[in-house]
């Protein structure tokens, strides 16, 4: 069987999520002793998390964070202000407590899981580190593809077993993170090929880019993307320009969405691997929270395609899953209203004439 699409089958079945909760639901959020409307857009995912979770009393449990690194062969074209040896060097720094998703999951209660999806070094028996490295790196996407087919299918699937190993713990909410010189580039060059945008609009500074390097970045993306067909199908423009640690959190929103878990979306990088397994599923977009709009030019024209209303917008650009992260309270408190806040006639508050 040579088609990868139907070498992942298994993978791409996610089924739109049933509608028959969706009247009671609403007059469950209506008749909650406040004027119709009030709690805004926790009203809107209130009635989300239902339908994803097919119950009036939605439970979010041992909600999970999931970052997975990977370095990318096109870093060598100069492509961001940090060396690659970053990469390592923060996984370290997770793996030591030290990152700001580590502060962030910390004080929201959130597990935490770090990935080496295929991160350049050698990290022998790292005590925390979750061994899925595909290979040391993907290979420079301005010469040639990143990956081969085989890498493309066995980085999907190493995402899909980290979202089976999490709900094997029990976990009903997930929210995915990356680590990756050199990943703006890889994820701009997806939004381009998948979304039909432009390069100028969606290759921003990344880690802090100053004009000239940012206009280097643009012009090894534009050399990058003069390789091939300018629409590609997902899994070809996965395999072109994808990282490791895009193509797992691409088939860990597959195997999440399959599994009925709320995925909370983090910024650029996240969203670019959820744009591909949209693409190849479309109905993994029902289970989408999405937490924030990110500074990295082009997350707004990639939300715009994924037809997504952030939840909060700080300016962050750091990705790691910080801003999942931050966004977690606000799930909680969406669950917790529908489920325990009083309704009119209990409470024996008067409604509106």
């Amino acid at each position: 069987m040579n088609d990868p699409l139907a070498r992942l089958q298994d993978l791409l079945r996610v089924e739109a999520l049933p509608r028959a909760l969706d009247a009671a639901a609403q007059a469950r959020i209506d008749g909650k002793t406040k004027p119709r409307g009030a709690l805004g857009r926790l009203e809107a995912l209130a009635l989300q998390l239902v339908r994803v979770q097919g119950t009036l009393s939605p439970r979010l449990e041992r909600p999970w964070m999931l970052v997975f690194a990977g370095d990318h062969g096109i870093a060598d074209e100069g492509v961001s202000a940090y060396p690659q040896d970053v990469t390592w060097q923060m996984v370290m720094n997770f793996l030591a407590g030290g990152a700001a998703i580590n502060v962030f999951a910390g004080a929201q209660g959130l597990g935490l899981s770090i990935v080496d999806a295929g991160v350049k070094h050698d990290f022998g028996a790292a005590a925390g580190l979750v061994d899925a490295k595909i290979a040391p790196g993907t290979r420079n996407s301005a010469l040639g593809p990143a990956m081969t087919a085989a890498q493309c299918e066995a980085a999907l699937r190493a995402g899909a077993a980290q979202v089976d190993d999490a709900c094997g713990r029990g976990s009903t909410v997930l929210g995915f993170g990356e680590m990756g010189i050199g990943n703006t580039a890889s994820a701009s060059l997806i939004v381009h090929k998948l979304g039909g945008v432009a390069l100028a609009d969606c290759t921003g500074r990344g880690t802090g880019l100053d004009d000239a390097a940012l206009a280097h970045k643009r012009g090894v993306l534009e050399r990058a993307a003069a390789r091939t067909a300018p629409a590609l199908a997902p899994l070809d423009a996965l395999r072109e320009y994808g990282g490791f640690e895009i193509a797992m959190i691409a088939g860990a929103c597959l195997r999440a969405a399959q599994r009925r878990c709320v995925i909370l979306v983090d910024g650029f990088i996240a969203s670019a691997a959820l744009l591909v397994a949209a693409r190849l599923a479309p109905a993994v977009l029902e289970r989408c929270v999405y937490a924030h709009a990110s500074a990295e030019l082009g997350h707004r024209r990639l939300l715009a395609l994924l037809g997504a209303q952030p939840l909060l917008e700080l300016e962050l650009r750091l990705g790691e899953g910080t801003g999942a992260a931050l966004a977690w309270p606000l799930l909680q408190a969406a669950a917790a209203f529908i489920d325990r806040m009083a309704d009119f006639d209990t409470a024996g508050v008067s409604r509106a004439a």
